[in-house]
């Protein structure tokens, strides 16, 4: 089982709690996307931000200064979103995260595909920007297929990452891949919507279960409850589990 997630925008050094134990697979890759976005300009990266002047200074500062060999952090601790906070990597027993290090993939604009421990410094960049790098007119062009090369292991790949992410792997699928989409929705109004805060809540609720289970089948995904979300068999299908809030 390997399980894919979205990065978050906040990201933190820590320095303190774990040392990275690996280096980025496509670190190569990353450093030819840092040259690009190293000769942008202060509205080039605005733009391609779209973030207000005070959040456009802060990385544009980060970003005139970046190294990428310090200071590093753990993949899985430097993103501070809602996400990694409900799942909780700095409490996992090590028996846990030795598990994590094996099934867990961040996929990320900047660095392609992270393991859990691969040494990473904040950046701001997401897979859906408008970044052209060599003759690449986007990052998805850019990356090809060599994020679905990475997570392409025996067994399924349970996604949890958000739309953004997971495209940049679903267009190589092969015919026997088992690629199975995880949903989290409300009935609203008679339809099924997503709402995105509760979502993320509960992709890293299920990341936590998972884990600290050390689960191995589709099967045993289906016994995973929050306190909003319980499996729904009636909506679900051999590609696709259907987590249902009803009240």
């Amino acid at each position: 089982m390997q399980i894919i997630i979205s990065p978050a925008k906040k990201m933190i050094v820590d320095e303190e709690n774990f040392l990275p134990m690996s280096t980025p697979r496509y670190l190569q890759d990353t450093d030819q996307i840092l040259q690009v976005m190293h000769a942008l300009s202060y509205a080039d990266v605005q733009n391609l931000w779209h973030t207000s002047d005070k959040l456009t200074k802060e990385n544009y500062q980060n970003l005139q200064h970046m190294d990428l060999q310090h200071p590093l952090t753990p993949a899985i601790l430097s993103y501070s979103g809602i996400q990694y906070q409900y799942m909780a990597p700095s409490i996992f027993s090590s028996t846990a995260l030795e598990y994590l290090q094996k099934t867990l993939w961040i996929l990320s604009g900047f660095y392609g595909a992270l393991r859990p421990f691969d040494g990473v410094v904040p950046y701001r960049l997401e897979m859906n920007s408008q970044l052209q790098v060599a003759d690449n007119k986007n990052l998805y062009e850019f990356w090809g297929d060599k994020l679905y090369r990475a997570v392409h292991r025996q067994g399924p790949i349970i996604n949890l990452a958000s739309k953004e992410y997971s495209q940049a792997i679903t267009p190589y699928l092969e015919a026997d891949d088992q690629f199975i989409d995880v949903i989290f929705t409300h009935f609203i109004d008679g339809k099924l919507k997503i709402k995105a805060t509760l979502a993320k809540i509960a992709r890293g609720e299920m990341v936590r279960f998972i884990v600290e289970n050390q689960l191995t089948t589709i099967e045993q995904l289906k016994s995973f409850q929050s306190a909003t979300y319980t499996f729904d068999a009636s909506l679900s299908t051999a590609k696709r589990l259907v987590f249902i809030n009803k009240s």
